[in-house]
Formats: C-alpha cells, structure tokens, sequence
C-alpha cells in the first residue's frame, strides 16, 4: 500500500489502478480513507502529467480519459490539491491538451471546485 502511489505515478501503469481501487473498498468505512485519496489524487495528477509529457501527441486518448475521469472523481471527494501537482497539471495540460475536450471539462470541474471562497488553494 505504500508502495503503489509512488508505482501509479509513472506513466503506462493504468492496471495498478484496479489494485487500488481494491485497498479504497478496504478502507471504505476506516479514517485512513481521506489520507489514501489524498495520495491517490496526487499520484493521478503526477501521473497524467508523465503521460501528457511523454505522449504530446493524443496517442492513448481511452487511457487518458479514464484518468480524468478518474482525478474528476477524486476531487469532488478530496477538495483540495497540492498546489505545485496543480499546477503542473494545469501547466501540462494546456501546452499539451488545450484542444482535448475532456480535459478542458474536468479542468473546469476541478476550477470550480478549487477555487470556492472557502477553499485554501
């Protein structure tokens, strides 16, 4: 379990996300579940900017979906954000996937959750 954020951060690791959806279910009702989507998110915010990076071109449009769908998914949960992984992906994104419309609407999404008047970011 510590291992796997570190593990989902690289890019083209996309089965390690079954492993911890897995662990999430386990931890469904503990108090360590808010720390380990906090890492989760981190890891893929982290990890869409190696692919991003890696594949300027929109090669694995599928797989990148499914990790927007998926950081979409945790910010709505988590609400907050470190603000250098923020800002790396917002950095990324634009330069590399300003035209991709999933994108832009979870960057959307995750604007208007961010920058609430009670939020810290």
């Amino acid at each position: 379990m510590d291992c796997l954020p570190a593990a989902l951060e690289r890019a083209g690791n996309e089965e390690s996300w079954a492993v911890a959806d897995a662990i999430s279910a386990v931890l469904k009702n503990s108090e360590e579940l808010h720390s380990w989507r906090r890492c989760l998110l981190s890891a893929c915010i982290k990890g869409l900017v190696a692919m991003y990076s890696n594949n300027k071109d929109e090669g694995k449009q599928e797989v990148e979906r499914s990790m927007l769908l998926r950081l979409e998914e945790l910010l709505c949960v988590v609400e907050e954000v470190d603000p250098d992984d923020w800002c790396n992906l917002v950095k990324t994104g634009l330069k590399y996937r300003y035209r991709d419309e999933t994108f832009l609407k979870v960057l959307n999404v995750a604007i208007q959750l961010l920058y609430k008047k009670e939020s810290s970011l």
